[in-house]
């Protein structure tokens, strides 16, 4: 134990000494923070020995995808949100769910001991993107702001509108329809996982940023605690959300878009903010390290070709055309579509997925688990490469066009 938490502790060291200088490289954290977890785990040197098991990953993974959902959110900028709202709307109305069909014609295809609703199962699971391994992206202020601001509210709700539809699948498959049939039950699972995450969302991020405000003009607030009280407003949203029988990815989202809302001409929003994302960062490495020492060392045997295959169509067709066609006829460029195509990196919320299906009583539990767990091995590597220079492509693009139309 104590050789571990050495290790993790001198990487997290070395990591936040340099961290400013690998930005401004091609790789990102979840890329190094992954390798680092092969290299000194059981596939590596064997340094690393973490005795998680998955529902251990699946905590780690839903706290960090929590701090980040609620993060991001309350960075948002609601006025270019609600004067492009039109890309989110269609990125969640039309293309998440036609990713989900897409995602099951190719699997159709390709793994015929599958059942058509493990087929479905597969599809959900990885038609969520990832705001954590996107956060170089949605970030990034050279990303133009209709696009930045699009993705974030995509990544930020997409996965909580999975949930409800992967427990329906789940339901079906072990022949637990309830007695009321299959429509009431989505019905039921929809309004459930939705209302009660946005209720939570409102009675612990309203309250929570009235709190904070008042403490502050008092003088209340003690500068060694600012990193907490954002972390524990997300966690509560999260936790709560979730024991409520509520999505707690939507209650983390809503709440720090609310939360954003009400502290937005607050001196000391950003300040807590970037104190909050600090703690998330560490959480992520966490989570990563973990997936590399622990995840991928168990499962890389068991990929086969059309494990890999169904993984590089996920990342590129299943993502990117149902995207191209939901934007069809909003005024973006081609490269503008494709750069918000490609940027869907799966990661922690196809990791709480995972386990969750893991748990269950599937026949192909095993290709269902394989597959997600290539995919998103493929994102970390591929998504994570690429962003700074597709970022840089794309800010020169738009600079280009706006000399263009000044002179």
């Amino acid at each position: 134990m104590y050789q571990n938490l050495a290790l993790l502790a001198a990487f997290a060291f070395m990591y936040s000494v340099v961290a400013g200088g690998l930005a401004r490289t091609w790789v990102n954290g979840a890329v190094v923070f992954t390798l680092f977890g092969v290299a000194l785990g059981p596939l590596g040197l064997g340094w690393l020995q973490l005795t998680l098991d998955a529902n251990g990953i699946r905590l780690i993974a839903e706290l960090t995808l929590a701090m980040v959902l609620f993060t991001d959110a309350a960075h948002a900028d609601l006025g270019v949100l609600k004067r492009n709202v039109r890309i989110p709307e269609r990125l969640l109305m039309l293309s998440l769910p036609l990713t989900i069909l897409f995602g099951f014609a190719v699997a159709w295809l390709l793994f015929d001991h599958l059942s058509m609703l493990e087929m479905a199962i597969l599809a959900t699971m990885l038609a969520p993107t990832d705001a954590a391994l996107g956060k170089a992206v949605v970030s990034d202020p050279s990303v133009p702001a209709p696009i930045r601001e699009g993705l974030n509210f995509e990544s930020g709700l997409n996965d909580g509108i999975c949930v409800p539809i992967l427990f329906l699948l789940l339901a079906l498959a072990e022949g637990q329809r309830g007695d009321h049939g299959i429509s009431i039950l989505a019905l039921h699972l929809m309004a459930e996982e939705i209302g009660i995450g946005v209720l939570v969302a409102m009675v612990v991020s309203v309250p929570g940023a009235w709190l904070l405000k008042r403490c502050s003009r008092h003088q209340w607030l003690e500068e060694s605690w600012l990193q907490v009280p954002v972390v524990a407003m997300a966690v509560t949203c999260f936790a709560l959300a979730q024991a409520s029988g509520g999505s707690g990815f939507i209650a983390a989202f809503i709440g720090g878009l609310v939360f954003g809302w009400l502290t937005k001409h607050h001196p000391l929003k950003h300040v807590i903010l970037e104190r909050a994302e600090g703690v998330g960062d560490l959480f992520s490495l966490i989570t990563w390290v973990a997936f590399g020492a622990v995840v991928i060392s168990k499962s890389h045997s068991a990929f086969d070709w059309h494990i890999l295959l169904y993984s590089i169509l996920s990342l590129t067709v299943i993502r990117m055309l149902p995207v191209f066609v939901s934007l069809a006829g909003l005024k973006l460029a081609l490269g503008e579509k494709l750069f918000i195509g490609w940027f869907g990196p799966r990661g922690l919320a196809s990791i709480v997925f995972a386990v969750i299906v893991y748990n269950s009583d599937l026949p192909g539990v095993h290709t269902i688990s394989m597959t997600v767990v290539c995919t998103i091995i493929l994102s970390v590597l591929l998504h994570g490469l690429s962003a700074t220079p597709l970022v840089a492509a794309l800010a020169q693009r738009a600079k280009g066009h706006a000399q263009t139309a000044k002179s």
